[in-house]
């Protein structure tokens, strides 16, 4: 499949079996971890259809120019592809292989600024490579040591900054998700993490917060029946008191 934006030739094409992929370690030990509670609370509330897949630091690519671009967003959610799981193999192409990713994440963590490079010559930058190359919806760059969390939204000009609601989330139409930033800890991370929250403002529960929830719900149910008990108790020795057999 081929697209046309002037001046680039974009094509859609698996990735050669010899172009080696930058083997760079995660340089920010905090990425892992803010990426797989992100999949884990879609995957628990059954947000994640078995036909979408979810990618973390792992290569999209395309050929522009009739040269191979990969970008591994730290985190990245693509609604449908029409292969199967084991076919998409070092990276995903969209077109090819499924629809474009609807959102793409990236988690700051050096004074670069490579997440907001508009560069156009090859290699071109991340954020022209998500903005006219692959024309994902929704950019998402977050600053796990601040909290700081910007949605830029694609319109017909590009790249639009996105202003919060009320809550200090931002509506994704495309997840049917809201999504903001959640201070708190988890993985013995003290800290700020992105977390989603469904139409009704309802938070998506980790696996850890729904353990504790039915836990509580347990020890709730356990204190009522206590409370039953030592009531009844009490008015069956108020019966004997009284004369009268309960």
């Amino acid at each position: 499949m081929i697209a046309t934006i002037h001046p680039y030739n974009i094509t859609w094409e698996l990735l050669p079996e010899d172009f080696i992929l930058d083997d760079e370690p995660v340089d920010n030990v905090n990425q892992p971890p803010i990426a797989a509670a992100l999949t884990e609370s879609l995957e628990l509330a059954t947000r994640l259809p078995s036909t979408a897949l979810v990618t973390t630091n792992y290569g999209i690519c395309a050929n522009v120019n009739d040269k191979v671009v990969v970008k591994a967003p730290d985190w990245a959610y693509i609604p449908q592809i029409s292969v199967t799981r084991e076919e998409v193999k070092r990276s995903y192409t969209p077109h090819l292989q499924g629809e474009i990713p609807v959102v793409v994440m990236e988690f700051l963590s050096d004074t670069e600024g490579t997440e907001y490079s508009s560069k156009r010559t090859y290699p071109p930058g991340k954020w022209f490579y998500y903005e006219q190359i692959l024309q994902v919806p929704n950019y998402i760059i977050f600053e796990p040591e601040s909290g700081s969390l910007e949605v830029h939204h694609l319109d017909e000009s590009g790249y639009d900054l996105r202003s919060s609601d009320e809550n200090n989330r931002y509506w994704l139409n495309e997840m049917h998700l809201f999504i903001g930033v959640w201070q708190g800890i988890r993985e013995n991370r003290e800290g700020y993490w992105l977390r989603w929250w469904d139409e009704a403002g309802h938070l998506l529960l980790w696996g850890s917060e729904l353990v504790q929830q039915e836990r509580q719900a347990k020890e709730r149910e356990r204190e009522a029946k206590e409370t039953a008990l030592k009531r009844l108790e009490e008015l069956e020795k108020r019966l004997r008191d009284a004369g009268m057999e309960p």
